[in-house]
């Protein structure tokens, strides 16, 4: 067994909390309340145009492109209907700009030939490479996601540390 001093782990390695990437770009945050690249795809919350009290559960697989898109009760998505409808757009593009067009496109495994690309570039490729298969499973999963991240809101500020979020990312620098 390693001790500490001989391990190969340096600094947030064998820290608890974990660096934080800033933004590729900044973001329109009550557009796309949440995204993330996670669970072989890349998911999100994307608020209704229209409805104030809707939001739109999205998400699209990595390597197969399959999609899914629902309301927030679980009602398909009128626009998804055999191609990506505007709020898998619109969740593309603002993973573009939170974690840059090239890390979104490797998650998807979608290649680029853009020397800038975008999320638009990322859309297009996906739709050149064929239809993809919608898949109705992965929005009740997304959506606990993203209620959960929600529910971290709700703690009230504190310098005691709080079991549950041991794992938050953090900003400031670790020694």
């Amino acid at each position: 067994m390693l001790s500490e001093r001989d391990s190969p782990n340096t600094g947030w390695e064998s820290s608890s909390t974990v660096r934080v990437l800033p933004p590729a770009r900044p973001r329109a945050l009550a557009k796309v309340p949440f995204v993330e690249l996670a669970d072989g795809r890349l998911q999100g919350v994307v608020s209704s145009g229209s409805d104030i009290g809707r939001v739109y559960v999205s998400s699209v697989a990595a390597g197969n492109h399959e999609f899914a898109c629902s309301t927030n009760n679980n009602r398909p998505c009128g626009g998804a209907r055999g191609t990506f409808c505007k709020h898998i757009t619109t969740l593309v593009d603002e993973a573009a700009l939170q974690y840059g067009a090239e890390r979104v496109a490797r998650h998807l495994r979608v290649d680029l030939a853009a020397e800038e690309p975008s999320g638009r570039d990322i859309v297009e490729r996906m739709r050149a490479a064929g239809p993809a298969r919608a898949d109705a499973g992965a929005a009740a999963g997304v959506f606990s996601q993203f209620l959960r991240h929600l529910a971290y809101l709700e703690h009230a500020p504190t310098t005691t540390p709080i079991p549950e979020l041991h794992w938050f990312p953090t900003t400031r620098a670790v020694r």
